[in-house]
Protein backbone atom coordinates (compact mmCIF):
# COMPACT_ATOMS: atom_id res chain seq x y z
CA UNK A 1 0.00 0.00 0.00
CA UNK A 2 1.34 3.43 -0.86
CA UNK A 3 -0.89 5.64 1.30
CA UNK A 4 -4.24 6.26 2.94
CA UNK A 5 -5.95 9.61 2.35
CA UNK A 6 -7.84 11.76 4.80
CA UNK A 7 -9.59 15.03 3.92
CA UNK A 8 -9.65 17.71 6.62
CA UNK A 9 -10.39 21.40 7.05
CA UNK A 10 -7.37 22.28 9.23
CA UNK A 11 -4.17 20.88 7.76
CA UNK A 12 -1.89 22.40 10.42
CA UNK A 13 -3.61 20.84 13.46
CA UNK A 14 -3.90 17.49 11.67
CA UNK A 15 -0.17 17.51 10.88
CA UNK A 16 0.51 18.33 14.55
CA UNK A 17 -1.67 15.40 15.67
CA UNK A 18 -0.02 12.83 13.39
CA UNK A 19 3.44 14.19 14.24
CA UNK A 20 2.63 13.57 17.92
CA UNK A 21 1.60 10.05 16.93
CA UNK A 22 5.09 9.57 15.47
CA UNK A 23 4.61 10.21 11.76
CA UNK A 24 7.08 12.42 9.90
CA UNK A 25 6.07 15.16 7.49
CA UNK A 26 7.66 14.29 4.15
CA UNK A 27 6.29 17.25 2.26
CA UNK A 28 3.48 19.69 1.80
CA UNK A 29 2.34 21.23 -1.46
CA UNK A 30 -0.55 22.63 -3.47
CA UNK A 31 -2.21 20.29 -5.96
CA UNK A 32 -4.06 21.74 -8.91
CA UNK A 33 -4.14 21.66 -12.65
CA UNK A 34 -5.82 19.68 -15.36
CA UNK A 35 -3.94 16.46 -14.56
CA UNK A 36 -5.14 16.33 -10.94
CA UNK A 37 -8.80 16.63 -11.89
CA UNK A 38 -8.39 13.80 -14.35
CA UNK A 39 -7.10 11.57 -11.57
CA UNK A 40 -9.79 12.37 -8.98
CA UNK A 41 -12.74 13.20 -11.21
CA UNK A 42 -12.93 16.69 -9.67
CA UNK A 43 -12.14 18.92 -12.64
CA UNK A 44 -10.78 22.30 -11.59
CA UNK A 45 -9.82 21.09 -8.14
CA UNK A 46 -7.44 23.05 -5.97
CA UNK A 47 -6.13 21.44 -2.81
CA UNK A 48 -3.17 21.39 -0.48
CA UNK A 49 -1.76 18.06 0.64
CA UNK A 50 0.67 16.94 3.30
CA UNK A 51 2.33 13.54 2.98
CA UNK A 52 3.33 11.93 6.27
CA UNK A 53 5.36 8.76 6.73
CA UNK A 54 4.98 6.15 9.48
CA UNK A 55 7.99 5.59 11.75
CA UNK A 56 8.86 2.28 10.05
CA UNK A 57 8.97 4.03 6.65
CA UNK A 58 6.56 1.50 5.16
CA UNK A 59 3.30 3.48 4.97
CA UNK A 60 2.13 6.98 4.27
CA UNK A 61 -0.80 9.15 5.15
CA UNK A 62 -1.92 11.78 2.64
CA UNK A 63 -3.79 14.59 4.36
CA UNK A 64 -5.72 16.86 1.99
CA UNK A 65 -7.50 20.17 2.39
CA UNK A 66 -9.69 21.16 -0.58
CA UNK A 67 -10.20 24.80 -1.55
CA UNK A 68 -12.18 23.95 -4.72
CA UNK A 69 -14.63 22.33 -5.14
CA UNK A 70 -16.56 22.75 -1.91
CA UNK A 71 -16.82 19.72 0.38
CA UNK A 72 -19.98 17.74 -0.45
CA UNK A 73 -20.27 15.36 2.51
CA UNK A 74 -18.78 14.85 5.96
CA UNK A 75 -18.15 11.40 7.44
CA UNK A 76 -15.70 12.42 10.17
CA UNK A 77 -17.99 11.71 13.09
CA UNK A 78 -19.76 8.68 11.64
CA UNK A 79 -19.83 5.60 13.88
CA UNK A 80 -17.58 2.67 13.05
CA UNK A 81 -20.43 0.65 11.51
CA UNK A 82 -21.05 3.20 8.72
CA UNK A 83 -20.34 2.23 5.14
CA UNK A 84 -17.10 3.36 3.53
CA UNK A 85 -13.61 4.09 4.77
CA UNK A 86 -13.82 5.26 8.33
CA UNK A 87 -10.63 4.70 10.23
CA UNK A 88 -7.00 3.83 10.03
CA UNK A 89 -5.27 1.96 12.86
CA UNK A 90 -1.74 2.58 14.09
CA UNK A 91 0.53 0.34 16.13
CA UNK A 92 2.01 2.15 19.12
CA UNK A 93 4.70 1.11 21.59
CA UNK A 94 2.93 2.41 24.71
CA UNK A 95 -0.81 3.05 24.39
CA UNK A 96 -1.15 4.83 27.73
CA UNK A 97 1.67 7.26 26.92
CA UNK A 98 0.32 7.83 23.40
CA UNK A 99 -3.16 8.58 24.74
CA UNK A 100 -1.76 10.97 27.33
CA UNK A 101 0.06 12.95 24.63
CA UNK A 102 -2.84 12.93 22.15
CA UNK A 103 -5.47 13.87 24.72
CA UNK A 104 -3.41 16.96 25.60
CA UNK A 105 -3.98 18.19 22.04
CA UNK A 106 -7.70 17.48 22.01
CA UNK A 107 -8.18 13.79 21.19
CA UNK A 108 -10.76 11.73 23.06
CA UNK A 109 -11.18 7.99 23.53
CA UNK A 110 -14.39 6.81 21.82
CA UNK A 111 -15.42 4.47 24.64
CA UNK A 112 -12.65 2.63 26.50
CA UNK A 113 -9.28 0.95 26.18
CA UNK A 114 -9.62 -2.83 26.07
CA UNK A 115 -7.31 -5.80 26.40
CA UNK A 116 -7.98 -8.23 23.57
CA UNK A 117 -7.14 -11.73 24.86
CA UNK A 118 -3.76 -10.61 26.21
CA UNK A 119 -2.57 -10.00 22.64
CA UNK A 120 -3.40 -6.33 22.06
CA UNK A 121 -4.41 -3.30 24.05
CA UNK A 122 -6.84 -1.44 21.72
CA UNK A 123 -8.94 1.68 21.48
CA UNK A 124 -10.51 4.06 19.02
CA UNK A 125 -10.01 7.77 19.44
CA UNK A 126 -11.44 10.85 17.82
CA UNK A 127 -8.57 12.95 16.55
CA UNK A 128 -8.56 16.36 14.87
CA UNK A 129 -11.97 17.35 13.51
CA UNK A 130 -13.45 14.14 14.93
CA UNK A 131 -11.69 11.74 12.57
CA UNK A 132 -11.67 8.15 13.81
CA UNK A 133 -8.26 6.60 14.54
CA UNK A 134 -7.52 3.15 15.96
CA UNK A 135 -4.56 2.54 18.25
CA UNK A 136 -3.10 -0.89 19.03
CA UNK A 137 -0.31 -1.85 21.41
CA UNK A 138 0.93 -5.40 20.93
CA UNK A 139 1.29 -6.98 24.35
CA UNK A 140 4.29 -9.09 25.25
CA UNK A 141 3.15 -12.69 24.82
CA UNK A 142 6.09 -13.97 26.90
CA UNK A 143 5.09 -12.09 30.05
Amino acid sequence: MHNVGIVVEDLDSTIEFFSELGLTLEGRMPIEGEWSGRVTGLRGQRAEIAMMCTPDGQSRLEISRFDVPAIVSDHRTSPVNSLGYLRVMFTVEDLDDTLSRLCKIGSTVVDEVVNYDGVYKLCYIRGPEGILIGLAEELDKDS
